[in-house]
Protein backbone atom coordinates (compact mmCIF):
# COMPACT_ATOMS: atom_id res chain seq x y z
CA UNK A 1 0.00 0.00 0.00
CA UNK A 2 2.91 2.36 1.01
CA UNK A 3 4.28 2.12 -2.36
CA UNK A 4 1.41 2.18 -4.04
CA UNK A 5 1.09 5.67 -2.33
CA UNK A 6 4.24 6.75 -3.10
CA UNK A 7 3.72 5.91 -7.08
CA UNK A 8 0.57 8.03 -6.87
CA UNK A 9 2.51 10.37 -5.25
CA UNK A 10 4.89 10.49 -7.47
CA UNK A 11 2.06 10.32 -11.24
CA UNK A 12 0.70 13.66 -8.94
CA UNK A 13 3.92 15.64 -8.61
CA UNK A 14 4.95 14.76 -12.15
CA UNK A 15 1.66 15.60 -13.68
CA UNK A 16 1.38 19.34 -11.45
CA UNK A 17 5.09 19.82 -13.03
CA UNK A 18 4.09 19.03 -16.45
CA UNK A 19 1.30 21.36 -16.19
CA UNK A 20 2.75 24.08 -14.51
CA UNK A 21 5.86 23.86 -17.32
CA UNK A 22 3.44 23.71 -20.76
CA UNK A 23 -0.21 25.07 -19.78
CA UNK A 24 1.25 28.73 -19.19
CA UNK A 25 2.72 28.47 -22.78
CA UNK A 26 -0.25 26.10 -24.60
CA UNK A 27 -2.66 29.31 -23.27
CA UNK A 28 0.01 31.81 -24.41
CA UNK A 29 -0.44 30.35 -27.90
CA UNK A 30 -4.22 30.29 -28.12
CA UNK A 31 -4.12 33.99 -26.66
CA UNK A 32 -1.82 35.94 -28.54
CA UNK A 33 -1.95 34.37 -32.02
CA UNK A 34 -0.38 35.38 -34.99
CA UNK A 35 -2.72 34.07 -37.91
CA UNK A 36 -1.15 31.82 -41.00
CA UNK A 37 0.23 34.09 -43.82
CA UNK A 38 2.40 33.69 -47.15
CA UNK A 39 5.20 35.90 -46.30
CA UNK A 40 4.31 39.87 -46.68
CA UNK A 41 5.87 41.14 -50.13
CA UNK A 42 8.35 44.11 -49.12
CA UNK A 43 9.76 46.13 -51.92
CA UNK A 44 13.52 47.76 -51.42
CA UNK A 45 11.89 51.16 -51.29
CA UNK A 46 9.71 50.19 -48.39
CA UNK A 47 12.25 48.41 -46.13
CA UNK A 48 15.17 51.45 -47.01
CA UNK A 49 12.13 53.16 -45.99
CA UNK A 50 11.27 51.12 -42.56
CA UNK A 51 15.03 50.98 -41.81
CA UNK A 52 15.25 54.32 -41.70
CA UNK A 53 12.88 55.42 -39.43
CA UNK A 54 12.41 55.91 -35.34
CA UNK A 55 9.44 53.51 -34.68
CA UNK A 56 7.75 53.33 -31.77
CA UNK A 57 4.73 51.44 -30.20
CA UNK A 58 2.86 52.64 -27.25
CA UNK A 59 1.09 49.50 -26.09
CA UNK A 60 2.33 45.50 -25.38
CA UNK A 61 1.34 43.59 -22.75
CA UNK A 62 4.46 41.04 -22.92
CA UNK A 63 5.37 41.07 -19.43
CA UNK A 64 2.08 39.18 -18.44
CA UNK A 65 3.43 35.75 -19.86
CA UNK A 66 5.89 32.90 -18.93
CA UNK A 67 8.61 33.55 -21.22
CA UNK A 68 11.93 35.54 -21.08
CA UNK A 69 11.35 38.47 -23.82
CA UNK A 70 15.70 38.18 -24.52
CA UNK A 71 14.83 34.25 -26.35
CA UNK A 72 13.08 34.44 -29.71
CA UNK A 73 9.94 32.43 -29.34
CA UNK A 74 7.56 30.40 -31.11
CA UNK A 75 4.74 32.45 -29.96
CA UNK A 76 3.27 35.42 -28.66
CA UNK A 77 3.83 38.48 -31.19
CA UNK A 78 7.11 40.63 -29.09
CA UNK A 79 10.22 39.52 -27.95
CA UNK A 80 13.90 41.27 -28.01
CA UNK A 81 14.70 39.36 -31.41
CA UNK A 82 11.81 40.56 -33.06
CA UNK A 83 11.84 44.14 -32.00
CA UNK A 84 15.02 44.63 -33.55
CA UNK A 85 14.13 42.06 -36.66
CA UNK A 86 10.89 45.07 -37.05
CA UNK A 87 13.47 47.72 -36.14
CA UNK A 88 11.60 49.12 -33.02
CA UNK A 89 13.20 52.11 -31.18
CA UNK A 90 10.97 52.29 -28.33
CA UNK A 91 8.29 49.81 -26.84
CA UNK A 92 5.53 50.49 -23.94
CA UNK A 93 5.06 47.67 -21.79
CA UNK A 94 1.80 47.85 -20.03
CA UNK A 95 1.55 46.00 -16.68
CA UNK A 96 -1.90 43.87 -16.66
CA UNK A 97 -3.54 43.30 -13.55
CA UNK A 98 -7.03 42.31 -13.22
CA UNK A 99 -9.11 41.11 -16.11
CA UNK A 100 -12.44 40.40 -15.40
CA UNK A 101 -14.39 36.70 -16.46
CA UNK A 102 -16.57 36.98 -19.78
CA UNK A 103 -14.48 40.20 -20.37
CA UNK A 104 -15.90 42.22 -23.63
CA UNK A 105 -16.09 45.52 -25.00
CA UNK A 106 -19.81 45.94 -23.87
CA UNK A 107 -20.23 45.18 -20.35
CA UNK A 108 -18.38 43.42 -17.68
CA UNK A 109 -19.00 43.72 -13.66
CA UNK A 110 -15.82 45.27 -11.22
CA UNK A 111 -16.41 41.85 -8.99
CA UNK A 112 -16.16 39.37 -11.21
CA UNK A 113 -14.13 36.52 -10.78
CA UNK A 114 -10.88 37.50 -12.01
CA UNK A 115 -8.74 36.15 -14.76
CA UNK A 116 -5.05 37.09 -13.78
CA UNK A 117 -5.04 35.53 -10.43
CA UNK A 118 -5.13 31.49 -11.99
CA UNK A 119 -2.70 32.83 -14.54
CA UNK A 120 -0.01 34.82 -12.24
CA UNK A 121 -0.46 31.42 -9.78
CA UNK A 122 -0.42 29.06 -12.58
CA UNK A 123 2.94 30.67 -13.73
CA UNK A 124 4.20 30.24 -10.36
CA UNK A 125 5.14 34.34 -10.23
CA UNK A 126 6.22 35.11 -6.24
CA UNK A 127 3.31 34.83 -3.59
CA UNK A 128 3.29 38.63 -2.92
CA UNK A 129 1.74 38.82 -6.47
CA UNK A 130 -1.28 36.68 -5.79
CA UNK A 131 -3.26 38.56 -3.84
CA UNK A 132 -2.08 42.17 -4.58
CA UNK A 133 -2.41 44.55 -7.93
CA UNK A 134 0.15 46.46 -6.87
CA UNK A 135 2.63 43.89 -6.40
CA UNK A 136 1.94 42.32 -9.73
CA UNK A 137 2.50 45.93 -11.66
CA UNK A 138 5.89 46.25 -9.53
CA UNK A 139 6.97 42.55 -10.32
CA UNK A 140 6.46 43.14 -14.43
CA UNK A 141 8.25 46.26 -13.81
CA UNK A 142 11.25 44.43 -12.25
CA UNK A 143 11.20 41.88 -14.68
CA UNK A 144 11.49 44.07 -17.40
CA UNK A 145 14.56 45.59 -15.17
CA UNK A 146 16.00 42.35 -15.18
CA UNK A 147 15.87 41.64 -18.99
CA UNK A 148 17.70 44.80 -19.73
CA UNK A 149 20.25 43.85 -17.26
CA UNK A 150 20.85 40.69 -19.13
CA UNK A 151 20.51 41.95 -22.56
CA UNK A 152 24.30 42.75 -23.40
CA UNK A 153 23.25 46.69 -23.99
CA UNK A 154 20.30 45.58 -26.29
CA UNK A 155 17.59 46.52 -24.54
CA UNK A 156 16.73 49.40 -22.02
CA UNK A 157 14.39 50.92 -20.31
CA UNK A 158 13.53 53.98 -20.59
CA UNK A 159 12.82 56.75 -17.77
CA UNK A 160 13.44 60.01 -18.57
CA UNK A 161 13.93 62.77 -21.32
CA UNK A 162 17.98 62.65 -20.88
CA UNK A 163 17.43 58.50 -21.10
CA UNK A 164 15.34 58.73 -24.72
CA UNK A 165 17.97 61.42 -26.14
CA UNK A 166 20.59 59.20 -25.58
CA UNK A 167 18.52 55.91 -26.83
CA UNK A 168 18.22 57.97 -30.01
CA UNK A 169 21.14 59.27 -30.31
CA UNK A 170 22.65 55.80 -30.37
CA UNK A 171 20.48 54.66 -32.37
CA UNK A 172 21.56 56.92 -34.95
CA UNK A 173 25.17 56.19 -34.45
CA UNK A 174 23.90 52.42 -35.48
CA UNK A 175 23.27 50.80 -32.12
CA UNK A 176 21.26 47.82 -31.68
CA UNK A 177 19.47 48.77 -29.12
CA UNK A 178 15.41 49.13 -27.67
CA UNK A 179 14.28 51.31 -25.54
CA UNK A 180 11.35 49.92 -23.29
CA UNK A 181 9.02 51.86 -21.55
CA UNK A 182 6.80 50.96 -18.59
CA UNK A 183 3.00 51.76 -18.26
CA UNK A 184 -0.19 50.48 -16.28
CA UNK A 185 -3.02 49.02 -17.90
CA UNK A 186 -5.92 50.50 -15.59
CA UNK A 187 -4.92 52.23 -11.60
CA UNK A 188 -6.57 49.56 -9.90
CA UNK A 189 -3.32 49.18 -8.63
CA UNK A 190 -2.77 52.03 -6.44
CA UNK A 191 -5.31 50.27 -4.22
CA UNK A 192 -7.28 53.59 -3.74
CA UNK A 193 -4.29 55.11 -2.52
CA UNK A 194 -2.32 57.88 -4.45
CA UNK A 195 1.07 57.38 -2.65
CA UNK A 196 1.41 54.13 -4.06
CA UNK A 197 2.20 56.56 -7.41
CA UNK A 198 5.37 56.76 -5.17
CA UNK A 199 6.13 52.88 -5.85
CA UNK A 200 5.04 52.63 -9.25
CA UNK A 201 7.16 55.65 -10.41
CA UNK A 202 10.16 54.17 -8.78
CA UNK A 203 9.80 50.76 -10.13
CA UNK A 204 9.89 52.47 -13.84
CA UNK A 205 6.12 53.22 -14.69
CA UNK A 206 5.75 56.43 -16.77
CA UNK A 207 2.21 55.76 -17.93
CA UNK A 208 -0.82 55.82 -16.42
CA UNK A 209 -3.98 54.46 -17.63
CA UNK A 210 -6.95 55.30 -15.62
CA UNK A 211 -9.13 52.06 -16.34
CA UNK A 212 -9.17 48.82 -17.82
CA UNK A 213 -12.26 46.21 -18.72
CA UNK A 214 -14.09 47.26 -15.58
CA UNK A 215 -15.34 50.56 -13.25
CA UNK A 216 -12.70 51.04 -10.72
CA UNK A 217 -12.38 53.41 -7.79
CA UNK A 218 -11.14 56.36 -9.92
CA UNK A 219 -14.16 56.29 -12.35
CA UNK A 220 -16.00 54.52 -15.12
CA UNK A 221 -14.52 51.96 -18.04
CA UNK A 222 -15.85 52.57 -21.48
CA UNK A 223 -16.83 48.76 -20.72
CA UNK A 224 -18.00 49.38 -17.28
CA UNK A 225 -21.38 49.58 -16.14
CA UNK A 226 -22.84 53.25 -17.01
CA UNK A 227 -20.54 56.08 -18.07
CA UNK A 228 -19.33 57.19 -14.73
CA UNK A 229 -16.71 60.19 -14.97
CA UNK A 230 -13.89 60.34 -12.70
CA UNK A 231 -14.61 60.15 -8.74
CA UNK A 232 -12.95 62.20 -6.40
CA UNK A 233 -9.97 59.72 -5.83
CA UNK A 234 -9.80 60.10 -9.80
CA UNK A 235 -9.82 63.15 -10.10
CA UNK A 236 -6.84 63.74 -7.49
CA UNK A 237 -4.31 60.59 -9.12
CA UNK A 238 -4.85 62.73 -12.69
CA UNK A 239 -3.67 65.42 -11.19
CA UNK A 240 -0.76 63.43 -9.81
CA UNK A 241 0.48 62.37 -12.60
CA UNK A 242 0.00 65.69 -14.67
CA UNK A 243 2.44 67.07 -11.33
CA UNK A 244 4.56 64.81 -11.64
CA UNK A 245 5.14 64.25 -15.26
CA UNK A 246 3.54 61.08 -16.09
CA UNK A 247 1.76 60.19 -19.05
CA UNK A 248 -1.83 59.45 -19.18
CA UNK A 249 -3.17 56.96 -21.07
CA UNK A 250 -7.29 57.33 -21.87
CA UNK A 251 -7.59 53.71 -22.98
CA UNK A 252 -10.70 52.13 -21.75
CA UNK A 253 -11.65 54.70 -19.88
CA UNK A 254 -15.39 56.16 -20.16
CA UNK A 255 -16.57 58.79 -22.29
CA UNK A 256 -17.14 61.04 -19.39
CA UNK A 257 -14.30 60.36 -17.36
CA UNK A 258 -12.03 61.07 -21.07
CA UNK A 259 -14.43 64.83 -20.76
CA UNK A 260 -13.30 64.87 -17.20
CA UNK A 261 -9.74 64.76 -17.71
CA UNK A 262 -9.61 67.05 -20.36
CA UNK A 263 -11.52 69.45 -18.20
CA UNK A 264 -9.16 69.13 -15.46
CA UNK A 265 -5.54 68.71 -17.41
CA UNK A 266 -3.30 71.13 -19.54
CA UNK A 267 -1.35 68.08 -21.05
CA UNK A 268 -0.99 66.20 -24.23
CA UNK A 269 -2.73 62.72 -23.52
CA UNK A 270 -2.98 59.31 -25.42
CA UNK A 271 -4.97 57.02 -26.18
CA UNK A 272 -2.66 53.77 -26.60
CA UNK A 273 -4.50 51.45 -28.33
CA UNK A 274 -8.04 51.88 -30.51
CA UNK A 275 -9.06 52.20 -33.83
CA UNK A 276 -11.16 54.64 -34.98
CA UNK A 277 -14.59 55.17 -35.36
CA UNK A 278 -15.34 56.06 -39.03
CA UNK A 279 -13.50 52.79 -40.17
CA UNK A 280 -14.55 50.30 -37.32
CA UNK A 281 -18.03 51.88 -35.52
CA UNK A 282 -17.47 49.75 -32.32
CA UNK A 283 -18.04 50.21 -28.87
CA UNK A 284 -14.27 50.11 -28.39
CA UNK A 285 -13.48 53.04 -30.34
CA UNK A 286 -14.57 56.72 -29.26
CA UNK A 287 -16.56 59.21 -31.16
CA UNK A 288 -14.93 61.07 -33.58
CA UNK A 289 -15.67 64.23 -32.30
CA UNK A 290 -13.95 62.77 -29.01
CA UNK A 291 -10.80 61.79 -30.11
CA UNK A 292 -10.30 64.85 -32.20
CA UNK A 293 -11.05 66.94 -27.99
CA UNK A 294 -8.21 64.12 -27.11
CA UNK A 295 -5.27 65.84 -30.17
CA UNK A 296 -6.47 69.09 -29.30
CA UNK A 297 -4.52 68.30 -25.99
CA UNK A 298 -1.49 67.89 -28.03
CA UNK A 299 -1.80 63.83 -27.69
CA UNK A 300 -1.77 61.07 -29.70
CA UNK A 301 -4.19 58.37 -30.67
CA UNK A 302 -2.31 55.19 -30.99
CA UNK A 303 -3.63 52.50 -33.61
CA UNK A 304 -4.20 49.30 -32.92
CA UNK A 305 -3.76 45.63 -35.43
CA UNK A 306 -6.48 43.93 -34.02
CA UNK A 307 -9.94 43.34 -35.09
CA UNK A 308 -11.72 44.61 -32.42
CA UNK A 309 -9.94 48.03 -33.03
CA UNK A 310 -9.60 47.75 -36.94
CA UNK A 311 -12.39 45.66 -38.26
CA UNK A 312 -9.95 44.55 -40.77
CA UNK A 313 -6.59 43.97 -39.10
CA UNK A 314 -4.46 43.13 -42.21
CA UNK A 315 -1.73 45.46 -42.51
CA UNK A 316 -3.85 47.25 -45.57
CA UNK A 317 -6.80 47.12 -43.12
CA UNK A 318 -4.64 48.98 -40.06
CA UNK A 319 -3.35 51.65 -42.61
CA UNK A 320 -6.78 52.23 -43.99
CA UNK A 321 -7.48 53.21 -40.27
CA UNK A 322 -4.70 54.94 -39.73
CA UNK A 323 -5.29 57.18 -43.19
CA UNK A 324 -8.33 58.11 -41.44
CA UNK A 325 -7.32 58.39 -38.35
CA UNK A 326 -5.19 61.51 -40.12
CA UNK A 327 -8.34 63.03 -42.01
CA UNK A 328 -9.63 62.85 -38.52
CA UNK A 329 -7.54 64.33 -36.39
CA UNK A 330 -4.32 65.07 -38.47
CA UNK A 331 -0.95 63.73 -38.75
CA UNK A 332 0.53 65.06 -35.89
CA UNK A 333 -1.51 62.98 -33.80
CA UNK A 334 -1.77 59.73 -35.00
CA UNK A 335 0.57 56.92 -33.56
CA UNK A 336 1.13 53.04 -33.20
CA UNK A 337 -0.40 50.91 -30.37
CA UNK A 338 -0.65 47.15 -31.18
CA UNK A 339 -1.57 45.80 -28.15
CA UNK A 340 0.59 42.80 -28.94
CA UNK A 341 0.68 39.93 -26.72
CA UNK A 342 -3.00 41.63 -25.17
CA UNK A 343 -4.60 38.31 -25.52
CA UNK A 344 -5.13 39.37 -29.61
CA UNK A 345 -4.67 37.55 -32.69
CA UNK A 346 -2.88 39.71 -35.12
CA UNK A 347 -1.78 39.24 -38.98
CA UNK A 348 1.65 39.67 -37.95
CA UNK A 349 4.16 39.58 -35.49
CA UNK A 350 6.55 42.94 -34.12
CA UNK A 351 9.00 41.23 -36.57
CA UNK A 352 7.35 41.67 -39.52
CA UNK A 353 6.41 45.52 -39.07
CA UNK A 354 7.79 46.42 -42.50
CA UNK A 355 4.47 45.21 -44.07
CA UNK A 356 3.04 47.96 -41.83
CA UNK A 357 5.49 50.57 -43.41
CA UNK A 358 4.92 48.78 -47.21
CA UNK A 359 0.50 49.36 -46.82
CA UNK A 360 1.08 52.62 -45.54
CA UNK A 361 2.91 53.42 -48.82
CA UNK A 362 0.86 52.11 -50.71
CA UNK A 363 -2.27 53.80 -49.37
CA UNK A 364 -0.44 57.00 -50.58
CA UNK A 365 1.01 58.40 -46.94
CA UNK A 366 4.08 60.86 -47.98
CA UNK A 367 7.30 59.78 -46.15
CA UNK A 368 6.94 63.05 -43.47
CA UNK A 369 3.76 61.50 -42.52
CA UNK A 370 4.73 57.78 -42.23
CA UNK A 371 7.27 58.47 -40.05
CA UNK A 372 5.20 60.60 -37.68
CA UNK A 373 3.12 57.81 -37.32
CA UNK A 374 5.50 55.21 -37.41
CA UNK A 375 7.18 57.22 -34.35
CA UNK A 376 7.65 60.47 -34.52
CA UNK A 377 4.56 62.00 -32.97
CA UNK A 378 5.18 59.36 -30.19
CA UNK A 379 8.68 60.60 -29.29
CA UNK A 380 7.07 64.37 -29.30
CA UNK A 381 4.89 63.04 -26.56
CA UNK A 382 7.48 61.94 -24.90
CA UNK A 383 9.93 64.67 -24.76
CA UNK A 384 6.47 66.56 -23.30
CA UNK A 385 5.95 64.40 -20.37
CA UNK A 386 8.78 62.13 -19.17
CA UNK A 387 10.19 63.67 -16.19
CA UNK A 388 13.75 64.88 -17.00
Amino acid sequence: MRRFVKFLTLLIIIGVGAFLTFAPGYVEKERNAVTNHAPYVITTRAQDLHDSLIIGDWHADSLLWKRSLLDRADRGQVDLPRLLDGNVTIQMFTAVTKSPAGQNIHSNEADAFDNITPLVIGQMWPPRTWNSLLERALYQAERLHRYAAASNGQLRVIKTRADLDQLLADRANGQQVVGGLLGIEGAHPLLGNVNNLDRLEAAGHRMIALQHFFDNALGGSLHGVGNHGLTDFGRQVVAEVEARDLILDLSHSSPQVVRDVIAMTDMPLVVSHTGIHSVCAVKRNYPNDLMQDIAATGGVIAIGYWANAVCDPSPAGIATAITAAIAVLGEDHVSLGSDFDGSVATTFDVSELAALTQALIDAGLSYAQISKVMGGNMVRVLRERLPQ
